[in-house]
C-alpha cells in the first residue's frame, strides 16, 4: 500500500487547493471554515495538558477547521460531507470554494456522507431548505439515517441535540428521493464505505484504491489531531459512545500507521492531508507541506 503524493490543484482563477492524485481520482481538500470548540470538550485528559499539547502545535485552540473533499475522477464529481453551511455561525464557505474549483453545485452527482453533525450536512441545504446539490445522490449509511430519523432517540435527546436531529432531518427530507442506504463495502468502483463506529451510530470513513494508491477519509476520528493522534484515549463531548469511538481511532491508528496510508478528515486543518507515523509506543500526524 503506498502513500499518495501530495500536489497542489491549481484553478483558473490562481487560487491553489490541497489535492491528491489517487490512480484515477483526484481529491482536493476544500475548506468550509471554522467550528468554535473548547478543549474543555475532551475527556480522559488533564486540562492542563490538554492545552499545552495544543499550544504547542498549534495557533488558534478554540477553533476546529471543517474541511470537506470533492473528489473527481472516472466520470464522476463527488463531494464528501457539505460543512457546516452557516449553522450556528459556523463554516458556509464551501459554495465560494467550489466556484474557485470551477464547481457547480448542479455538477456534483453524488454526495458521501461521513455522519449527520450539523458540520457536515448544514451545507445540503439553501436558505429555503431545497437541495443545495439538485442532482446529487446522498449517500449514507442505514445506522446513520436510521439514528436521526428515531423518534425514540429524538425524546430522549438534551435540548442541545434536538436542534441537531432538526437539521438532519430537514436534510434528509429534502433528498428524501436521493438517498441511497449503504453498509459496508463498495459504494462505486474504486470507493470504498468503512464503518467507524463511535463518533455517531453510523460514523463511515471513504477509502479509495486506484491503481497502487490508497487514501482513506476518515470523517470526524480527531477533532483536535495533534492530542487525540497522540492519545487515542481521548474522547470529545460530540462522541456519542466515547468508549467506541476511542477503540475505533486507536484500532484505525494502527491500520494507517502501519499501511502507511495517506488520511485525509474533516478536522486536520486547512492541508487536509497526513500521514500517521509511529513514535516509540505512540503516534504522531504529519501533515503534508
Amino acid at each position: 500500500m503506498h502513500a499518495t503524493d501530495l500536489k497542489a490543484e491549481r484553478m483558473p482563477t490562481n487560487t491553489v487547493f490541497p489535492c491528491q492524485q489517487v490512480g484515477d481520482f483526484s481529491i482536493t481538500a476544500l475548506s468550509d471554515g471554522y467550528l468554535a470548540a473548547s478543549l474543555d470538550l475532551l475527556s480522559d485528559i488533564d486540562p492542563a495538558e490538554a492545552a499545552r499539547m495544543q499550544a504547542a502545535r498549534r495557533q488558534e485552540p478554540s477553533a476546529v477547521h471543517i474541511n470537506t473533499y470533492l473528489v473527481r475522477g472516472r466520470g464522476r464529481t463527488l463531494l464528501i460531507d457539505a460543512g457546516a453551511g452557516g449553522f450556528k455561525g459556523w463554516g458556509g464557505q464551501l459554495p465560494q470554494r467550489l466556484a474557485l474549483a470551477g464547481v457547480a453545485p448542479s455538477m456534483i452527482d453524488a454526495v458521501l456522507l461521513t455522519h449527520a453533525h450539523p458540520d457536515h450536512i448544514g451545507g445540503l441545504v439553501d436558505a429555503s431548505g431545497a437541495p443545495a446539490f439538485p442532482n446529487a445522490e446522498l449517500v449514507v449509511h442505514r445506522a446513520e439515517l436510521d439514528f436521526w430519523q428515531d423518534d425514540g432517540h429524538l425524546s430522549r435527546a438534551s435540548e442541545r441535540a434536538r436542534g441537531n436531529f432538526l437539521v438532519a432531518r430537514r436534510a434528509f427530507g429534502a433528498y428524501q428521493a436521493a438517498v441511497r442506504r449503504i453498509g459496508a463495502g463498495d459504494v462505486l468502483p474504486g470507493v470504498e464505505a468503512v464503518p467507524l463506529p463511535g463518533h455517531t451510530a453510523g460514523h463511515t470513513g471513504y477509502r479509495f484504491d486506484s491503481g497502487d494508491r490508497s487514501l482513506l477519509v476518515w470523517g470526524d476520528i480527531v477533532h483536535f489531531p495533534h492530542i487525540q493522534v497522540a492519545r487515542p484515549e481521548v474522547s470529545i463531548a460530540f462522541d456519542q459512545d466515547p468508549m467506541r469511538s476511542a477503540s475505533t481511532r486507536a484500532r484505525l491508528l494502527d491500520l494507517v500507521s502501519a499501511g502507511r496510508m495517506m488520511v485525509a478528515g474533516m478536522h486536520l486543518g486547512e492541508l487536509g492531508f497526513a500521514r500517521i507515523e509511529r513514535t516509540g509506543a505512540g503516534y504522531e500526524i504529519a501533515y503534508q507541506p
